[in-house]
């Protein structure tokens, strides 16, 4: 089930290039999505491998919850992006709040290998 999620991740995670090719004359949200399309091609890689990768899966999993959060605050600030910033929100909490769930604990990790 890990590795279906991650893979599904990495590919959200790697689609953000289209954002970051057509959004020329935003800077900040290109630099942003570079980091999102290049912890997508790692997400994937570690999908061949999840438990070997578990403190990606963490960091993966708590920077979307950061993001999360960021995104909620600045929806109370900006009306006409709220509901943009709130379905985002969403979106973020429930990758973070399944990877997680899902993350190999040390025991299991280290049974798997």
């Amino acid at each position: 089930m890990l590795k279906v999620v991650l893979v599904i991740v990495g590919m959200l995670f790697v689609a953000t290039v289209y954002g970051l090719v057509i959004l020329r004359d935003e800077e900040a949200l290109q630099m942003m999505l570079s980091l999102y399309v290049t912890l997508g091609v790692f997400v994937l890689l570690a999908s061949r491998s999840p438990s070997a990768h578990r403190s990606l899966i963490a960091f993966t999993a708590w920077s979307s919850f950061a993001h999360a959060a960021v995104m909620a605050v600045q929806s109370l600030y900006d009306v006409g992006e709220r509901i943009h910033l709130l379905v985002g929100s969403i979106a973020f909490a429930v990758i973070g709040i399944t990877l997680a769930g899902l993350v190999p604990t040390k025991v299991r990790a280290a049974a798997e290998s």
